[in-house]
């Protein structure tokens, strides 16, 4: 994680961030930067819009999801392909939620360099390099890290995705700052608020899903399990039999002898009365009050475990001498086995865009980042810090204020309970002295 200066107490927004190859704060010409998509697929809207109040930098606006239950896509097209070859990568950028997300994205897709990236805006097929980013609907709730590899064996591109992706931050009139770092050494590095959420590696097959990196061998798609296979590892002991004494009919619960009871079944007795019953033999303790102790009740007398009980019999189990073990295909050279040693140098950015299909607007988009060097992203991330202080101090004081002018209500409706009330007993004493000066009033 960054290293961050102590937070000022007044939140101004960021313009530009020095060393950065490319950072969008959204001011009010962002349209002449960003070009809505014109596809027919995408029909929803876009709009510069205000934080929430109260508001940690006041006058800051971001790029705010438009409509519910519609596709939107926006995008930018860079001069020169950003390549993180050598380098690494950093992406970042700031998420405010105007309203409830329950089911869409709000992610980032770093577009892919190439001939297929249109000036006339972002397609279904527009390809990318890096997909980041929250995604909540159903099952899931996660930020996203996708990275589009292209095989370097068959030419064929493959998305990998993170496979410990953190939980988003999605509060209503929150904002929160979600930062990836691609090492040069391969490392992937999720940050949310500037606290590490996930490190991972490139390298590793057990971090990404599929790996980046295929294995060696595979299984063979034309083996075949034979017939004759055995798979079964215990099977009955065919040398057991059933003991002669072993009574399958015995039932399980048999009638406790030590709780007594005819021997017949009573003339009132019910055959669909509880199976247990208070014990016929019980008698009260003969210092039994009932006027102090209360109606005396038999203790219930209940069924016991029969002990020749023995169930149904099964023959145990012995090791099977004709298992075989557990059938695997063999395995075979994989035809797509390359080993990419540099995977952080993946396909140049030529752009960025924003695509996403939502049931909810409200998703603001702010001070979106990219560099080569962490550096950059360190300052709008201080700039971040200083905006979520000053938020937090803002919502503070509202609700301390919404408290004081509870508070204040309250007191004055207590006061003016209090004041009816003295005037009641005024009025009613100055009744009863009236009555008490003038009794033939009462009595006419």
């Amino acid at each position: 994680m960054f290293a961050l200066a102590a937070a000022a107490s007044a939140a101004a927004p960021l313009e530009s961030v020095d060393g950065a190859a490319f950072f969008e704060p959204f001011s009010s010409d962002w349209e002449s930067r960003w070009l809505v998509s014109k596809d027919a697929d995408f029909q929803g809207t876009w709009i510069h819009e205000a934080y929430t109040e109260p508001e940690g930098t006041p006058g800051d606006k971001g790029l705010m999801v438009g409509n519910e239950a519609k596709k939107h896509a926006v995008s930018h097209l860079f001069k020169e392909p950003i390549d993180p070859k050598g380098t690494g990568l950093v992406v970042q950028y700031e998420l405010h939620m105007k309203k409830d997300l329950k089911c869409g994205g709000a992610y980032l897709k770093l577009l892919t360099a190439s001939e297929e990236l249109d000036h006339d805006g972002f397609k279904a097929e527009t390809p990318y390099t890096i997909m980041f980013g929250p995604d909540k609907c159903g099952g899931t709730n996660k930020v996203h890290f996708i990275l589009r590899h292209k095989s370097p064996a068959t030419g064929e591109w493959e998305e990998k995705h993170l496979k410990k992706a953190p939980t988003p931050l999605l509060a209503v009139g929150e904002t929160h700052l979600y930062t990836a770092i691609v090492g040069a050494d391969n490392t992937v590095t999720l940050l949310i608020d500037n606290e590490e959420k996930v490190k991972a590696s490139l390298l590793e097959s057990d971090d990404f899903t599929p790996p980046v990196n295929p294995p060696k061998e595979i299984d063979d798609p034309d083996d075949k399990k034979p017939d004759d296979w055995v798979d079964t590892a215990k099977i009955d002991d065919p040398e057991a039999s059933k003991p002669d004494d072993w009574d399958e009919d015995a039932p399980m619960m048999i009638e406790d002898p030590k709780a007594g009871g005819a021997a017949e079944k009573p003339e009132s007795w019910l055959d669909d009365a509880p199976l247990q019953v208070p014990d016929p033999e019980a008698e009260p303790p003969d210092d039994w009050d009932e006027e102090e102790d209360g109606e005396w009740e038999a203790p219930i007398a209940p069924q016991i475990r029969n002990p020749d009980y023995k169930g149904k019999w099964t023959a145990p189990k012995v090791d099977n001498p004709e298992y075989k073990g557990v059938w695997k295909p063999k395995q075979i050279a994989n035809p797509g086995y390359f080993s990419d040693e540099q995977p952080h140098a993946m396909a140049p950015i030529g752009g960025i865009g924003i695509e996403l299909w939502t049931m909810q607007d409200g998703a603001l988009f702010d001070n979106i980042l990219i560099s080569t060097d962490p550096a950059p992203a360190k300052i709008a991330a201080e700039a971040f810090a200083a905006r979520s202080e000053a938020e937090k101090a803002a919502k503070k004081a509202k609700q301390e204020a919404a408290e004081a002018e509870r508070k204040a209500k309250e007191e004055e409706r207590k006061a003016k309970e209090a004041k009816e009330e003295e005037e009641a007993k005024e009025k009613a004493k100055a009744e009863a002295e009236e009555a008490k000066e003038n009794p033939e009033k009462d009595e006419i």
